[in-house]
């Protein structure tokens, strides 16, 4: 008999009607890394906004961060419900996400500028992945990969908003 501690998760075959469960894991596991990595980003700028829109900026990328934090849960949880692996090692977030890191300080008007970028650049990938759930007969990835655009366009939007001309 095995102890409870020593179990390890593993894939495992769903069956509610789902096609391509491992196809599906692989679109949520990149949208999870893009939430992971721009989390990261958002809340670092967010930590070091200067300037006249310091308040603005510190108060709206704290939203986003925050829900962005919540997100990946969700969308984590949904690998393991579809009967796969969520992952377990940064190098997997890495090499799954499309989010680039800054290699320079920008200042306030290009972090809106770069997050705005980032934030388009998950949502077409969540357009992408809602066409697939939808031909993979997942109407619930489907669902939170059109909730999670939502955000991804508005957030956009948003931050585009700050330094509009």
């Amino acid at each position: 008999m095995t102890q409870p501690l020593n179990v390890v998760g593993e894939a495992r075959e769903i069956s509610t009607g789902v096609r391509e469960a491992a196809t599906l894991a692989e679109g949520l596991t990149d949208i999870l890394a893009d939430t992971y990595r721009l989390t990261f980003k958002t809340h670092a700028y967010h930590w070091n906004v200067e300037g006249p829109l310091f308040f603005a900026i510190h108060n709206l990328t704290e939203g986003q961060y925050e829900e962005m934090f919540a997100a990946a849960d969700e969308i984590a949880e949904r690998v393991r419900a579809i009967g796969q692996m969520a992952p377990m090692t940064m190098d997997q977030i890495m090499s799954n996400s499309v989010i680039e890191d800054a290699h320079t300080s920008p200042s306030a008007g290009e972090m809106c500028d770069i997050l705005a970028k980032d934030h388009e650049r998950v949502a077409h990938r969540l357009h992408a992945l809602i066409k697939i759930a939808g031909e993979k007969h997942d109407p619930v990835t489907e669902d939170l990969a059109t909730s999670r655009a939502a955000f991804h366009e508005k957030a956009a939007w948003m931050l585009k908003a700050m330094t509009a001309q």
